[in-house]
């Protein structure tokens, strides 16, 4: 059920709905049917009215549906009453996101996110749970009294549990950011690459480094951060970043469950927007993820300009009809400072393009050095080369520099890392 409120475009909520489909789909639900419900006022006790949730029942008894899953946040209270008036299990939008991050997630890190945004979520929902919860467990020795209710000790065990996994989570940030600092020591730089999920940011990542990262068409189908190496254009080694997708209204658990994934994000030294340019909603999706880049703090709230270059991918462009794609064409030739590129993640259509357009920003504060070196001395030539923009290169004679022996003269652009890292050969 999509529950529409008055004001909405009709457009809106079908996508939504679609979107709702999706997310059920990811994790093995069959849909029996899916259906746009429009709501005048929101119902406090069962969010939608009386003979609605009538309807909803029929549709139930028609389809035999076992499972209701509305895309909204539900009370407690209202996912309570629904499920009695329904006799089936009711989750809203919340729940069912909450059910496939804990089915993706794979590492320890993942795991200790969605079991606490889960329980964040679980801790104000006991009154939902069976009656045996308002027993009250009696005290012993001297302090008499009938004690803590059931629901009571259920909170408490919930908290103390919480109070764990952030201590645990801490040691995790704490860790990453000794990570991100030895990485920085190294020095290499850092591409992310974020975007709404299902824009096709794994499929990319697996063309551009050779990796094997699970890309399937699912909402999500990424959670845990993935890093490997690849070699760009003047860059001998960068480290490219898979993260998790973004979504329109993410469970504020997940939110701040999820921050120190998302903490990659913000150690960047180039952001890879990826967007679905093929979806109808894409305008909708950018607007979503640039909204959680700036909650990251990597969009200036004053200028609204990004603390790191953006580059907009503009992904699945082999699904544009002739028409669509040259009209985003002119687009792109008059996109100004903006950088866009457009590929095909899966066939590796401007897949070179974008692997150029990365090189040129992570090198474009390079500067041009004249080095005169030994000619035997083929380790600091060879990585020159590999590291830089050799731009001339010449015997330099014997005696140049107080030589003893032929030297060669290398005029090379670095940028002020990669010079940090020959100062130090």
């Amino acid at each position: 059920m999509c529950p529409q409120l008055r004001g909405r475009a009709s457009q809106d909520a079908d996508a939504r709905i679609e979107e709702a489909k999706g997310l059920a789909l990811a994790i093995g639900i069959v849909v029996a049917d899916a259906s746009i419900v429009p709501i005048r006022e929101p119902r406090a006790a069962t969010l939608f009215g009386e003979g609605q949730v009538r309807n909803i029942a029929v549709a139930c008894e028609q389809h035999e549906a076992e499972l209701v899953i509305v895309d909204g946040a539900l009370t407690a209270i209202q996912q309570r009453n629904l499920e009695e008036k329904l006799k089936r299990k009711v989750i809203d939008r919340t729940g069912l996101i909450l059910e496939i991050f804990g089915e993706r997630a794979a590492t320890a890190e993942g795991r200790l996110q969605v079991e606490l945004a889960h329980l964040d979520y679980q801790a104000g929902r006991l009154v939902r749970s069976w009656t045996h919860l308002e027993r009250q467990r009696g005290g012993f020795g001297f302090l008499g009294g009938p004690g803590e209710t059931q629901i009571e000790a259920d909170r408490r065990l919930i908290r103390d549990r919480m109070a764990k996994l952030r201590r645990e989570l801490e040691q995790v940030r704490r860790t990453r950011g000794l990570h991100r600092d030895r990485r920085g020591k190294a020095p290499w730089p850092v591409v992310a690459l974020v975007g709404y999920t299902n824009a096709g940011k794994s499929t990319l990542f697996n063309r551009l480094t050779g990796a094997d990262v699970m890309a399937q068409d699912l909402l999500f189908a990424t959670l845990d951060p993935t890093m490997r190496a690849v070699r760009l254009p003047g860059v001998d080694k960068a480290i490219l970043s898979d993260t998790v997708g973004f979504i329109s209204d993410l469970p504020t658990q997940l939110v701040a469950a999820f921050r120190a994934t998302l903490e990659e994000v913000t150690g960047a030294d180039v952001i890879v927007h990826v967007r679905d340019i093929a979806n109808v909603e894409t305008e909708a999706q950018k607007r979503q993820v640039l909204s959680v880049l700036g909650d990251l703090g990597l969009i200036d709230e004053e200028s609204e300009a990004p603390r790191a270059p953006i580059v907009e991918v503009w992904n699945k462009w082999d699904l544009l009809d002739a028409e669509r794609a040259e009209e985003l064409s002119a687009v792109i030739a008059h996109a100004g400072e903006e950088v866009i590129v457009p590929v095909s993640a899966l066939d590796g259509q401007g897949c070179y393009a974008l692997l150029d357009t990365l090189g040129r920003l992570l090198t474009s504060d390079a500067r041009l050095y004249s080095f005169v070196l030994d000619a035997r001395d083929g380790q600091k030539i060879a990585w020159l080369h590999a590291h830089g923009e050799v731009v001339e290169e010449e015997d330099a004679g014997e005696e140049e520099e107080g030589g003893d022996g032929p030297r060669r003269r290398i005029q090379v652009r670095l940028s002020p890392r990669e010079l940090g890292r020959f100062s130090r050969l």
